[in-house]
């Protein structure tokens, strides 16, 4: 229907929050999936969603591996009985040992991390004196956010392999930098910074080669071998949703908000300030309202939007507004919980339980 995102019992949902679809997480699940050609070969990121329910509907799937960006996502991880989990970040200081803590306390969970210098992988082969350390090398293709330069890869392979604490697993190479809206082109840029990689360094038959995110992921997908690491698209955003075109998943978090004010004619104020939405763009790319047309949302602050709209005179204090936020991973991060509709209703609650840095390790 055209107002999928309507709620039926809106009072349940006290505002500014976060609403879940899930029947619309499900669809997106199964188009990954099919993307994919398969559950075996998705590693997809928890970043976007951080919940244990979420992670419990891809098991249900038949995915198994699972892409974390911090310990309390790999812990959550392990806690909605994910069997294996990379974490996508570099261990340095305590970092160290709460990622050996979490491996003695979730023993039935498979955990690598990642490495991309020689002292790093020294100061955990140090550390794991007892125990072998899972590794995947970070690659950078291009990005020139972490990751080893192409060209090092021998070296470092070659040392780490030469460590008897640490267990080299494959390589982790993440072009989320690589984010042309022609898909065509975009295509060649994936597949030229993949090339450079893997005629640089030998593929060991036993290596995972885990690849991409979001926007790589219909790239990367159409290659045989490598492994898949998608996100957003368990949500997905209007970032991403106007940005690939070629990706057909929808919509599955919206935030819902009231309007609080009316302060002069022609704007009103919602309860919507950038501590519940994403805040990182300017402020014309941080929500697109569906429920509302000719509209400029001219400022935020911390508890406030306030929006220019041509129907003032309609539009009362205490009316629902639904929008989907430009980037949703860092929005989600934002609230504790999520309300959770199926068919209009709202069927439960639950907690964005990796929002937090510690969960128990």
């Amino acid at each position: 229907m055209e107002d999928w995102f309507s709620l039926q019992n809106p009072d349940a949902v006290a505002s500014p929050g976060i609403v879940f679809y899930r029947d619309r997480i499900r669809r997106n699940i199964a188009i990954m999936v099919a993307i994919a050609g398969s559950p075996e070969r998705l590693v997809p990121h928890t970043k976007t969603h951080k919940t244990v329910e979420v992670l419990k509907m891809q098991l249900e799937v038949g995915i198994t591996k699972f892409k974390v960006s911090t310990l309390a996502e790999a812990e959550m991880a392990a806690l909605a009985g994910a069997p294996w989990v990379l974490l996508a970040y570099p261990l340095v200081g305590p970092n160290i040992a709460r990622f050996y803590e979490l491996m003695q306390k979730y023993p039935e969970t498979q955990f690598s991390a990642l490495v991309d210098n020689i002292a790093a992988a020294d100061t955990i082969h140090t550390f794991f004196e007892h125990q072998k350390a899972s590794l995947f090398i970070d690659v950078n293709n291009g990005m020139n956010r972490t990751g080893a330069e192409v060209e090092d890869l021998p070296a470092l392979v070659e040392h780490i392999e030469s460590l008897a604490n640490l267990e080299l697993k494959g390589l982790h190479i993440y072009d989320g930098h690589l984010r042309n809206p022609d898909f065509e082109e975009r295509k060649v840029e994936v597949n030229e910074a993949y090339e450079r990689v893997i005629t640089a360094v030998e593929i060991r038959e036993d290596w995972m080669v885990i690849t991409g995110g979001t926007p790589s992921f219909t790239v990367h997908a159409l290659r045989e071998g490598n492994y898949l690491s998608p996100g957003t698209c368990l949500l997905w955003d209007w970032g991403y949703d106007d940005l690939l075109e070629e990706q057909p998943f929808e919509w599955a978090a919206v935030l819902l908000t009231r309007v609080v004010s009316k302060p002069t004619e022609g704007i009103i104020t919602i309860d919507l300030g950038h501590k519940a939405v994403a805040a990182e763009n300017p402020v014309d790319r941080r929500v697109k309202f569906l429920n509302l047309v000719d509209y400029e949302l001219t400022g935020q602050s911390e508890e406030h939007g306030v929006l220019k709209v041509s129907s003032w005179e309609s539009l009362q204090v205490g009316d629902v507004l639904y929008a989907i936020p430009y980037h949703v991973c860092p929005t989600v991060a934002l609230h504790e919980t999520a309300t959770v509709v199926e068919d209009g209703q709202v069927v439960d609650e639950w907690n964005i339980l990796s929002r937090k840095r510690k969960i128990t390790v």
